[in-house]
């Protein structure tokens, strides 16, 4: 499984998790199988709330799962029509969010979870 988590530092597995997937300035790109993780610049961090192409900035990276620890719907609606699911992290580093996805304890983003603004943590 190919999994991508929004980071605010590119430092490999043990960068910070963003809380807010749009205007993360990274994605760790994590695959499962090989436990190997890469970054991308996020090319769409200065988008308006609602304007970024989430998708499509990584349609070339194979992802099956999101772990963010902030995401608004119109992000969440794109990435499930995708067939990509999107869970909820906790904080931390790419390798907690990766361990407690691999442990089944994250939930999935759900409405009464998803951002409502910028204006948050």
């Amino acid at each position: 499984m190919r999994i991508c988590v929004p980071i605010d530092q590119d430092l490999g597995r043990e960068s910070p998790v963003s809380m807010h997937f749009g205007a993360a300035p990274y994605f760790a790109i994590a695959d499962s199988t090989t436990g190997e993780v890469t970054s991308l610049v996020n090319r769409d961090d200065h988008d308006g709330h609602g304007q970024c192409r989430p998708v499509d900035a990584l349609a070339d990276h194979n992802v099956d799962a999101i772990v963010v620890g902030g995401i608004g719907m119109g992000a969440i609606r794109r990435f499930h029509e995708a067939g990509i699911r999107v869970y909820q992290a906790m904080g931390g580093t790419v390798a907690d969010a990766l361990a407690a996805l691999e442990a089944g304890t994250l939930p999935l983003v759900d409405p009464s979870t998803a951002c409502a603004g910028h204006g948050h943590g």
